[in-house]
């Protein structure tokens, strides 16, 4: 399989990382040089093996890869710079989220869900939302305000899929795995019930949303992204987007805990209500008003351009027809 130059270079990159960091893992398990004779006896020391590079203990679960801590800050790093040079890159913006979830984060998170009735029961049946578990065709044909209409509607006008969501892998705890693949798999439910597109504007006022709701490392270092907007759309963002996105996801329950399977039929709006989220400013109208001023202006211009340009043309035939009329 032929791959890209930019992949090439994250390769080599994090292969870069992982040989600068076997000396340093090799030796985080070495017994200190001066131990009493008591304590370096055969039979007292641990019976295990360091953590290092090439000795990696047995994954917790399928995909998992476990990882040193200064490969863990090496993927961090990383992952942070290529998400900024190209935010599409869905693979190192999940890999972010991983590398800086842990150790404190993802298990705030969960503990936010264990002490929600409903938090209990998404950590209990673990359902998971792809396009198989979640057939597209049945959400079109709900009534037109329902969530999972509106979830369909904006899957379908953004061109993405549920199936477009990576694989926690850098997550140590099973249970907190799960955790991170149930918020990255809810995320266009989201997008869906704010209304707001996958456009780099749209994305980082929904990820200054969903830090101020979850409070994950990932979705706040996204607001870095803000840098790479034009000048209108970073005032907009800051004038309108972040203001309500963070006294929103503040407010609001904790989307983590909603049972998004058991609210397909329930109405977008009473759902809202009940969340305590009100929705933002349309952005697509707001550019499209926008877009639709600019060309406005554009017309009006030509048209004015045109109108000199014939006066100007018509002052100058002037005299040659007086003169031949003189003739």
């Amino acid at each position: 399989m032929k791959v890209s130059p930019s992949r090439q270079q994250d390769l080599l990159l994090l292969s870069s990382i992982l040989r600068l960091s076997q000396p340093l893992c090799a030796s985080c398990g070495r017994p200190p040089l001066h131990r009493s004779p008591q304590t370096t006896s055969p039979s007292s020391l641990p019976a295990r093996r360091s953590f290092s590079i090439l000795n990696r203990p047995p994954p917790n679960y399928p995909g998992h890869v476990p990882l040193t801590r200064v490969e863990r800050l090496g993927l961090a790093v990383g992952s942070a710079i290529t998400s900024l040079l190209n935010p599409y890159r869905h693979d190192m913006i999940a890999a972010l989220g991983e590398a800086t979830a842990q150790p404190f984060f993802i298990t705030w998170l969960r503990n936010r869900m264990l002490s929600d009735p409903t938090g209990r029961r998404i950590l209990r049946d673990r359902p998971r939302i792809t396009s198989t578990t979640m057939s597209l065709e049945k959400l079109r044909k709900l009534p037109e305000n329902s969530v999972g209409r509106t979830y369909a509607a904006w899957l379908d006008r953004e061109g993405v899929t549920p199936d477009t969501r990576d694989p926690v892998r850098y997550i140590d705890d099973e249970e907190e795995a799960y955790v991170m693949q149930r918020y990255r798999e809810c995320h266009d439910f989201y997008h869906a019930v704010t209304g707001l597109p996958v456009w780099v504007e749209g994305e980082v006022g929904l990820k200054a949303f969903e830090f101020a709701n979850t409070g994950l490392p990932m979705t706040g270092l996204s607001l870095a992204a803000i840098l790479r907007l034009k000048p209108q759309e970073r005032q907009r963002m800051f004038e309108i987007f972040l203001p309500w996105a963070f006294a929103n996801g503040w407010r609001s329950k904790d989307l983590i805990n909603v049972y998004w399977e058991e609210e397909l039929e329930t109405d977008v709006a009473d759902l809202r209500s009940r969340l305590g989220i009100e929705q933002p400013p349309d952005l697509r109208a707001i550019r499209r008003k926008l877009r639709d001023e600019r060309r406005a202006a554009k017309a009006a211009q030509e048209a004015a351009w045109m109108k000199n340009t014939s006066t100007t043309a018509a002052a100058t035939l002037s005299p040659t027809a007086s003169q031949q009329a003189t003739v």
